[in-house]
């Protein structure tokens, strides 16, 4: 039995590491949240590499743990939920940086969509599929058997739709495919009056391009509207997502059985439902007894829960309760 002095003295800390940024929380052990911290880029395979990584992680840490006016020693357990935790050789890395800064006096590493599927799975079995700026697969059983697609999955997240939307709309443009709403929409969005003119800002020489990622959400409303060109991309991008849910879920031998299959990121959480849905009916084609659940709490949140089991503490009706009101405004997770 953990004494009251241990849960007010001593505090655990979940990490979200992705592409795009890395979110810390710090919490008492019984679950409140009392510090948070936002970093960039926590993938050792992005353009930093691994040294700009861990500082990326280190960042978030440090704001967390300033926030709640503690310092790293006072960290019982510690969970990193981590993009580029995908190698064996990866976990060593990070495993070693992160006991190098003193993170925890236990931690766990696990790869990003296994926290994201702890965060929305009950009892953190299932599989999650994770769609944001790329995309993220992990697949846990009951027995402890654990897959996440990393390498596996090809290119399925919000910056491959805005680049399916560019090709479509110059493919229009050139008469090989009918007319398609999404010029209008690009050529508004990006403030331009010709198709010529958006080639030329994705590809002219010595400019950045720009952030095609953000055109995810313009197809996805198109789709909604009745767009045949925006509907046929959206319905093969959720094909493709509910095939590698059932992959993973063939990885750890759950796929016969009523799983949890968890949602999340910003493109499965798009009003527009047609690439989600076509998702979950690709899965139940497979798997009819399937439980889809949109996860209520962010990724972040996930590691926080495996950083408290880790610490012996159960995630229970009580805990949620406390920790609920103290999490951080949506905006805080946002990218």
């Amino acid at each position: 039995m953990r004494t009251h002095t241990e849960y007010t003295m001593t505090y655990i800390l979940g990490v979200d590491g992705g592409n795009t940024k890395t979110i810390a929380l710090v919490a008492r052990m019984d679950g409140t949240i009392v510090g948070a911290g936002r970093g960039g880029c926590g993938d050792i395979y992005g353009r930093a590499g691994p040294d700009g990584a861990i500082a990326e992680i280190e960042r978030a840490v440090a704001a967390a743990l300033a926030v709640a006016a503690t310092a790293a020693s006072a960290l019982s357990t510690s969970a990193f939920s981590l993009a580029g935790a995908d190698w064996p050789e990866d976990f060593v890395l990070f495993e070693s940086e992160i006991r190098r800064l003193g993170f925890g006096r236990a931690i766990t590493v696990v790869n990003d969509a296994l926290g994201a599927l702890r965060a929305g799975s009950d009892d953190g079995t299932g599989v999650s599929v994770v769609c944001g700026t790329g995309i993220a697969i992990g697949a846990r059983a009951a027995d402890g058997r654990l897959w996440h697609g990393s390498f596996w999955l090809e290119p399925l997240g919000a910056h491959e739709l805005g680049r399916r939307m560019l090709r479509a709309v110059l493919r229009a443009a050139l008469g090989l495919d009918p007319p398609t709403t999404l010029t209008t929409r690009m050529l508004a969005f990006y403030g331009r009056e010709q198709v010529e003119q958006l080639l030329h800002a994705f590809t002219a020489r010595g400019v950045t391009p720009p952030n095609a990622s953000q055109l995810a959400r313009l197809l996805l409303d198109e789709a909604d509207c009745g767009d045949p060109t925006a509907r046929r991309i959206a319905i093969e991008h959720g094909q493709a997502l509910g095939d590698y849910a059932l992959a993973g879920a063939r990885q750890v031998g759950i796929v016969d059985l009523p799983f949890t299959l968890v949602l999340a990121g910003g493109v499965l959480r798009h009003p527009a439902r047609l690439l989600a849905e076509t998702l979950v009916a690709r899965v139940r084609l497979a798997a009819p007894d399937v439980q889809v659940v949109e996860s209520r709490f962010e990724p972040a949140v996930g590691a926080l829960f495996l950083a408290l089991e880790l610490a012996g503490v159960a995630i229970d009706a009580p805990l949620l309760a406390r920790m609920t009101p103290t999490l951080p405004p949506v905006a805080f997770f946002a990218t």
